[in-house]
């Protein structure tokens, strides 16, 4: 059972280690394979837009085919995608693995939380998600750091590449642990999936990304503003379909529920303006100041530690107690931090000690938590029983999708500028990151006033907390 319980939680942990490496390796991994900013702005949105579209049927496929059998399929599909994305010998192969990554890691990470409810009783399950915190959070550091230090130890030659390659073996021995110990299971061959929808989803946001993308890289041609306008009506028709299919993947009264809505749009505007930050803190570093990977992931380091310690300290009763108060009061440290980087880079240019960014560094990270915390769960309070497994993995998918249009997009802007001086670019970023913050804020105030008093019936009572 506890074995069990640690195959789950590798796997998770390396889903949190390879959505943030590529935020300290993209530089590096552009450069040697000559992909230019294109490359860098894919890296990140290629993982996360797979994942995110993928994790809206990834349970309900379980549920069909059984959850074993997607796990495995899921564990030995990442460890391969991983083999393609280390051995890539160009742009376009580690940009197709790391979309193989991301849609297999959507296929294998619902499976291990489904298979821990059958082999854990209530109440040891409750102890058992409260390990998830920690473990996320110590990977959420982990995953830059390593790759940082991988990078400048440059192993057997290899440069970048061991960041992918490592996973090999992780996946290698889940992969055993899973065939000997997962209790199978056939699955319920009348769930019913709605591939339409997710096809509609996963076409409007290549659309949108590749011509928010192609469009900022190469100058607004025809097709980048054609694949936007493509995008865009994919998703219409993706949100038609969810109105008018037998079974939506979002239950229809969600989307008229102003308290839900709302919850999904603040947090859609905060995860994108975080992860994005976040991406361009790290580039800047490296670009701008001149940084090693390794000493740019080592200074990533006040940032998330903010991150996990408000992650905590909003899941140790916060959250209760403020309710959407909290994320009022996230977005308003988060605007602070940013800030505080604004005056040091506007005062001090390029020549900005890394030292200085520091404490702002960790400011931001407390903001982001708060709100990373505190606006999924928030957001689930006017929702009701019938409709939370619905809701819950809407935000899941909202909060990877965002990520990716978050990575794209300010990254964009970031070298939009870049030409004029990579302070100004950082400047220009940041002012675009605070004004999107502070217009989300007044729409905090049509969230539900509290969080969910409680889990659903028959759910339990601690949730794995992604920090």
């Amino acid at each position: 059972m506890w074995v069990i319980l640690g195959l789950v939680l590798v796997v998770d942990a390396l889903d949190v280690i390879d959505g943030t490496i590529t935020n300290i390796a993209a530089p590096t991994i552009a450069a040697d394979l000559h992909g230019g900013v294109s490359l860098i702005k894919w890296l990140g949105p290629a993982y996360m837009i797979a994942m995110g579209v993928l994790l809206l049927v990834g349970g309900r496929l379980g549920d069909k085919f059984g959850q074993r059998k997607l796990f495995l399929i899921g564990i030995g599909g990442f460890t391969l995608a991983s083999a393609l994305a280390g051995f890539a010998p160009d742009p376009v192969l580690i940009i197709i693995a790391r979309i193989a990554q991301g849609a297999f890691g959507a296929l294998l990470i619902p499976q291990g939380m489904a298979i821990m409810t059958k082999v854990f009783s209530p109440e040891m399950l409750a102890k058992a998600f409260g390990l998830f915190g920690p473990v996320l959070g110590v990977s959420a550091v982990v995953g830059p750091v390593l790759a940082g230090i991988i990078i400048d130890a440059n192993l057997f030659g290899l440069d970048w590449r061991p960041v992918f390659l490592l996973n090999i073996i992780l996946g290698v021995a889940g992969l055993l642990v899973a065939v000997r110990l997962l209790p199978r299971d056939d699955g319920d061959r009348s769930t019913v999936i709605d591939g339409w929808a997710s096809g509609l989803l996963g076409l409007a946001m290549f659309g949108l990304l590749y011509g928010l993308i192609a469009g900022s890289t190469n100058g607004w041609k025809a097709v980048s503003i054609a694949s936007i306008a493509a995008g865009v009506l994919f998703f219409v028709a993706f949100a038609y379909r969810q109105r008018t299919a037998a079974n939506p993947l979002i239950v229809p009264s969600l989307l008229k529920n102003r308290g839900f809505t709302s919850g999904m749009l603040v947090g859609l505007v905060s995860f994108a303006a975080g992860t994005g930050l976040f991406f361009v803190l790290s580039l800047f570093m490296q670009e701008g100041l001149h940084a090693s990977p390794r000493t740019a992931a080592l200074n990533m380091v006040p940032l998330t530690a903010g991150l996990i310690i408000s992650t905590f300290a909003a899941m140790g009763g916060l959250v209760t107690k403020l309710g959407r108060t909290l994320v009022f009061i996230g977005l308003g440290v988060s605007i602070i931090g940013s800030g505080w980087v604004l005056a040091l880079v506007n005062h001090t240019g390029t020549h900005v000690s890394l030292w200085a960014l520091a404490p702002a560094f960790l400011v931001i990270g407390i903001g982001t938590g708060l709100c990373y915390t505190t606006i999924p769960t928030v957001a689930l309070g006017d929702a009701k029983p019938e409709e939370a497994g619905s809701a819950s993995g809407s935000l899941g998918s909202m909060q990877q999708l965002s990520t990716a249009i978050g990575s794209a997009a300010v990254s964009s802007i970031f070298f939009e500028y870049a030409a004029s001086g990579y302070g100004h670019a950082m400047k220009v970023t940041l002012v675009v990151v605070l004004a999107a913050t502070a217009l989300s804020i007044p729409f905090v105030t049509l969230m539900p006033r509290q969080a969910p008093a409680g889990p659903p019936e028959g759910e339990p009572a601690t949730e794995p907390a992604a920090a």
